[in-house]
């Protein structure tokens, strides 16, 4: 059953803590802008409720996968959208030593894995199967990866899963990194308008996944076997042959913001969003062109009932 942001938001009011102190409303709160747009809004949403209840925000430009360090250290307090099945070694090793505190489940329904445009069925028959890419690899090739096809995967700085898969499951083609998640976006608007064939690491949620009819491929199920023992899978003599595991969205944070920022806290803590209210957010900034701030302002004022009782709650 999906929950919605409404209930998901009474369920955190009727959880939450007794208020809290506000603490050092002098001081700001610095949250992590990571490189996608969903994150943006997740981020914005957060930040504007802090402000609600009194404090200060600044958002703050952080690298996604090296960005615990600088919650460890305190000079960053807090990242709003952290994905499970990308999360560097870094983040285990440190909440493990109590450097970086989890504050709880954002509340979205993800998944990522390998992705195309429905039109390329037509181009390699038998997908959404993977084997079939065996087969086809060379409509996807361009000069920079003849003979092999091209799989446009995530930027750099968020990991190489693309590319870990097609080794894995030894399939003909070269991971080319993408420069961020425009330029993701970008090739799934040209291949769809110009129905060429593409192949792509990509996610949900995300108002691409609609508006361009995009479909999965359908990898062996992703097991955490899989990572760990060669002999698992299609593959007996590799890792990563199988899908992405199930993807679980949360949210972390600097472990001193509970006794500096009490109240701050509790709302980061108890703060949710759903898939279906994030979505279409993230549409009127990449399609509509409008800005993150607009959007979320926007979304505060239709949405007091949804936000002000998690704030009330840790401040009242």
């Amino acid at each position: 059953m999906k929950k919605t942001l409404v209930g998901a938001a009474m369920l955190a009011t009727m959880g939450a803590a007794q208020a809290a102190d506000l603490g050092d409303v002098n001081a700001p709160i610095k949250l992590a802008i990571n490189e996608w747009t969903g994150q943006h809004v997740s981020t914005h949403i957060a930040g504007e409720m802090l402000k609600k209840a009194g404090y200060k925000v600044e958002y703050t430009t952080a690298g996604y996968m090296n960005m615990y360090q600088a919650m460890a250290d305190g000079d960053l307090h807090g990242a709003m959208e952290i994905w499970s099945s990308n999360v560097s070694e870094q983040y285990g090793k440190m909440k493990d030593a109590g450097q970086v505190e989890e504050l709880s489940d954002l509340g979205l329904a993800a998944r990522e894995g390998i992705a195309y445009p429905a039109h390329v069925e037509a181009m390699c028959p038998g997908l959404p199967a993977w084997e079939a890419l065996k087969a086809c690899s060379a409509k996807f090739a361009t000069a920079e990866t003849l003979p092999m096809g091209r799989l446009v995967d995530y930027p750099a700085d968020w990991g190489t899963p693309g590319a870990d898969r097609m080794k894995g499951l030894e399939l003909p083609f070269k991971a080319v990194p993408a420069g961020s998640e425009g330029a993701l976006v970008t090739e799934i608007r040209a291949a769809t308008e110009k129905k060429s064939p593409l192949l792509v690491t990509f996610w949900q949620p995300h108002w691409a996944m609609s508006k361009f009819d995009m479909k999965f491929v359908a990898l062996p199920a992703g097991e955490a076997a899989c990572y760990e023992d060669a002999s698992w899978g299609p593959n007996p003599n590799a890792t990563s042959d199988c899908d992405f595991l199930p993807s679980r969205i949360f949210k972390a944070g600097w472990p001193g913001i509970k006794d500096k920022w009490p109240a701050a806290y509790e709302i980061l803590k108890n703060y949710r969003i759903s898939t279906e209210q994030q979505q279409p957010l993230m549409g009127m900034v990449d399609v509509d062109g409008k800005k993150v701030e607009d959007v979320v302002a926007g979304w505060m004022a239709a949405n007091e009932g949804v936000w002000k009782p998690i704030v009330d709650a840790a401040t009242k």
